[in-house]
């Protein structure tokens, strides 16, 4: 029999707040989530007959995740297999929930371009950032980052 107390860590090592992982905390409270949700609802597909769809705000983190990291659609399905922490920012488990697969991240992307929706959400993100002085530099996966930006005068100077 295997002693118990040996199993048990004496202490809990905490692993280092990674960039992407702070990223993904400051997005968490800068975006409304259900604001967005309720904007994009009326055109997501309800469940019927054929295969339920994700959770609607599953499918936006993890649009708005390719977008900030440069993930391509397949890229994307690869991640969400691999990197715990973007399945945890996603709201999935993959011990309990299936992961989108590729073409189900195309589709919604589809969705959000052909109602004009994709563009608007960064915008606002991008907006929201200002205000708070940050500034969303998309880049890839290892450089994506927010970085405080001067402010700016809303007024040009003038010379005199």
């Amino acid at each position: 029999m295997k002693q118990l107390g040996l199993s048990i860590p004496l202490f809990i090592k905490k692993p280092k707040v990674t960039r992407r992982q702070k990223f993904l905390e400051e997005m968490e409270q800068v975006i409304s989530w259900s604001e967005w949700t309720n904007r994009i609802a009326p055109h997501y597909p309800v469940a019927g007959l054929g295969r339920k769809p994700f959770e609607l705000e599953a499918m936006l983190r993890i649009h708005m995740m390719q977008q900030w990291f440069g993930y391509s659609d397949p890229g994307m399905e690869e991640a969400l297999h691999d990197v715990p922490m973007l399945r945890e920012f996603a709201g999935l488990d993959a011990g309990e929930d299936a992961m989108p697969d590729e073409t189900t991240i195309l589709k919604f992307r589809h969705l959000l371009e052909k109602h004009h929706l994709a563009q608007s959400l960064f915008a606002e993100t991008t907006a929201q950032l200002a205000q708070q002085g940050l500034l969303l530099r998309q880049g890839t996966i290892v450089d994506a980052t927010l970085i405080a930006a001067p402010a700016i005068d809303q007024e040009p100077a003038t010379q005199t």
